[in-house]
């Protein structure tokens, strides 16, 4: 059952009180629990439903084929998948709740629970992946609780960090992975993230006089007008009493079509204001019609910004009293009509006997491999950016078996102090990987993924992932990457970390 927010107005705890409950949690440190085996072995079905939540496409995974010619010689499970084989689920209908002698955490998530501490975010996850796992495998995990912090005031609550490490094994016993994973249990309406947001201050409007009223007038119609001279049909920017070209003081305003490109830019990084969001871009758009005008540039990334880049106008409404023309950039119409029209052919696929060959020209962009002699210390990978929407948060924390309610239920989220869903911490790890899986090919070997979370992703949020190569080692005749990642919504970082991964050893020159 979810408690409600009356739980954060009762009496505020002496320090006495509040040492003598941090003793009785720490006094678990170090428990261990016993050996849980998974329901299930390790299944193609469940692979397929999980890659189809994270768009995975790597064949590896799905294509048989491909899979048999490989040095695995057969299907093999995501990496990412890790944690999931073990996770409980649901058991007939109902959340599964773990015996506190199975799962040292779990007594200590009840005791916090107990004292009001009812929110739950995961913050960290260090998974080390040791063997690669097959479809048939039983996997079992066994716990150990590593910390407890003591009482944190966070952005999104008053509360403790709990630490615990787990061990994954094959039936013989073997190890095949680890996790060291950390949640916050917190208060909920203890933090300070929305009493902020509620004091944030419109954006100041801009100062106008009867030279410039026409102009701020046309924006607030959403209409970009440019003062032009009937003489010498000069256009100029901004506004002025006469023709700066021939002196006429008889002038007029064109509309212009909104398009144009980047001439310049720069980043207003201090001193910050709170009207404004940031990172702050300040740009100098060249109109098609060749007058230049300074503007914000919104919907992009600094690190994405390049000379020449089209943009389009755009318009921010404030507070209904006026409207401000802003500039983002223009994608391509067609590519992105593509791009979607392919989707919805895959995703309007039946499975049938011929689903290997319908999944070859999505597994296309798998093919090409990364030249070791090549990949260089400062590499950066493609910017990625990831839309997140209500289907990929609910869908995804169904596919890796994760259903507390702070992920399906808006209603619960906000109980538990959080504005809305928002997405679990397996899924910023399967696209993190999926993301690194396109860009070195699909049979690169994995070896850890470090993730630390921040912001939340909610639905209607973007997050722009980008990264670079941070480590090159030669390991034999295998060749590691360190490649140091950060994923971006508009509220800040969601998730940033290391993942290192090992490339094919017969894609090396001899």
């Amino acid at each position: 059952m979810n408690r409600d927010l009356s739980q954060t107005n009762e009496p505020a705890k002496s320090d006495s009180e509040r040492n003598d409950f941090y003793n009785s949690l720490i006094s678990e440190v170090g428990s261990a629990g016993k050996i849980e085996v998974a329901r299930d072995s390790v299944s193609e079905p469940v692979i397929r439903s999980w890659c189809d939540a994270m768009s995975e496409s790597n064949p590896l995974y799905i294509n048989q084929d491909f899979a048999n010619d490989s040095k695995h010689g057969r299907i093999i499970a995501p990496p990412a998948m890790l944690q999931v084989w073990t996770m409980s689920g649901l058991h007939l209908g109902n959340q599964f709740q773990r015996n506190t002698e199975d799962s040292p955490s779990a007594g200590v998530y009840q005791l916090l629970d107990e004292a009001g501490f009812t929110g739950v975010v995961a913050t960290n996850a260090t998974y080390h992946y040791d063997e690669v796992i097959k479809p048939g495998d039983l996997i079992s995990a066994s716990q150990k609780l590593l910390d407890i912090s003591e009482e944190k005031t966070t952005a999104i609550g008053v509360g403790h960090f709990v630490t615990t490490e787990t061990i994954y094994s094959d039936a013989s016993g073997k190890q095949v992975g680890s996790m060291e994973f950390r949640v916050l249990k917190f208060k909920p309406g203890t933090g300070k993230k929305n009493e902020q947001a509620e004091q944030k201050p419109p954006r100041p409007k801009p100062a106008s006089n009867s030279s410039t009223d026409w102009f701020w007038d046309a924006c607030n119609n959403k209409e970009l007008r440019i003062q032009s001279c009937n003489d010498c049909k000069n256009l100029q920017h901004p506004p002025a009493v006469r023709c700066l070209s021939c002196g006429s003081v008889l002038l007029d305003s064109i509309t212009t079509s909104g398009k144009g490109s980047l001439h310049s830019w720069a980043i207003a990084h201090y001193p910050q204001v709170p009207a404004f969001d940031y990172p702050l871009i300040v740009g100098l758009v060249e109109l098609e019609e060749g007058v230049r005008l300074v503007s914000n540039i919104t919907d992009v990334e600094p690190e994405e910004l390049e000379i020449g880049m089209p943009l389009e106008v755009h318009w921010l409404d404030v507070d209904n009293e006026f409207t401000l023309h802003q500039f983002k950039p223009i994608h391509d119409e067609k590519q992105e009509s593509e791009i979607e029209n392919t989707e919805t052919n895959n995703n309007n696929q039946t499975f049938n006997g011929d689903q290997n060959n319908s999944e070859t020209k999505s597994e296309q962009r798998h093919v090409s491999k990364l030249d070791p002699e090549t990949v260089q210390i400062g590499d950066e990978l493609p910017n990625s950016p990831v839309p997140i929407t209500t289907l990929l948060i609910v869908s995804t924390a169904l596919a890796t078996r994760d259903y507390q309610d702070v992920h399906h239920d808006p209603k619960a989220a906000q109980s538990k102090g959080m504005p809305d869903i928002f997405m679990n911490i397996l899924t910023s790890a399967g696209i993190v990987s999926r993301w690194i899986n396109d860009w070195a090919g699909p049979e690169i070997d994995w070896n850890s993924i470090d993730l630390r979370l921040g912001t939340p992703n909610h639905p209607d949020d973007t997050m722009t992932l980008s990264g670079s190569v941070t480590e090159k080692t030669e390991h034999g005749n295998q060749i590691s990457l360190v490649i140091s990642f950060l994923g971006k919504n508009d509220r800040g970082v969601h998730v940033s970390g290391n993942a290192k991964i090992l490339l094919p050893e017969n894609s090396k020159e001899a």
